[in-house]
């Protein structure tokens, strides 16, 4: 069987060996199909489109956890949800879903990411990426759809490299690459804590 991502980049290279602005003109094309296959899904799910966003731990509301590491600290991308009792007493918790949405990545990413969730959420017309990594367990798969407050994962350590945490992303570029969780530009990523709060 072809590996049509295969197909894709080797295309996507041969594209980038000629002229700069064809390969960006075939990244927008790209973007373009992927926005037009998330709007098919959703149409055919429309109890899937969120209106509303919560905290991914403490169900709804991150009672009995706190953010020791956010946004923007230290260049971090994300929130780093740790359990008050701190260390790995928060080892094996639960792990819900911000909002209603689609489990577009659901997998062992290995390093220092370990299993990592991405959901893709339509919101007020627009798109945004949740992105739940660290995870002891995935307890869904790549192409199902989950509500507000599903059971998705279990905080983690990534296999032991770090004391047991929930990283949580929030993007509005749905389209990028999983990134390192650091970086000073900021572009396609939002304040978690700030963005549950206002929606």
């Amino acid at each position: 069987m072809i590996n049509k991502n295969l197909i894709l980049i080797a295309f996507s290279t041969l594209i980038s060996c000629k002229n700069g602005n064809e390969v960006s003109d075939f990244v927008v094309q790209k973007n373009q199909d992927s926005y037009q296959y998330y709007n098919s899904l959703f149409e055919k799910n429309p109890d899937c489109i969120t209106f509303s966003f919560d905290y991914p731990v403490g169900k709804s509301n991150a009672k009995g956890y706190y953010n020791a590491q956010k946004f923007g600290k230290n260049n971090h991308l994300g929130d780093d949800w740790n359990g008050i009792g701190d260390r790995n007493t928060d080892l094996g918790d639960a792990v819900y879903t911000i909002g209603n949405g689609y489990v577009s990545f659901a997998r062992d990413m290995k390093g220092g990411w370990g299993n990592v969730i991405r959901i893709i959420h339509q919101y007020k017309g627009k798109y945004y990426e949740s992105v739940y990594a660290h995870c002891d367990t995935i307890l869904v798969k790549e192409g199902d759809f989950v509500k507000k407050g599903t059971l998705i994962a279990t905080i983690g350590t990534a296999n032991g490299i770090y004391l047991a945490h929930l990283h949580l992303e929030i993007r509005d570029n749905i389209f990028m690459d999983i990134g390192s969780g650091y970086a000073k530009d900021k572009s396609g990523y939002l304040d978690p804590t700030e963005f549950i709060k206002n929606n």
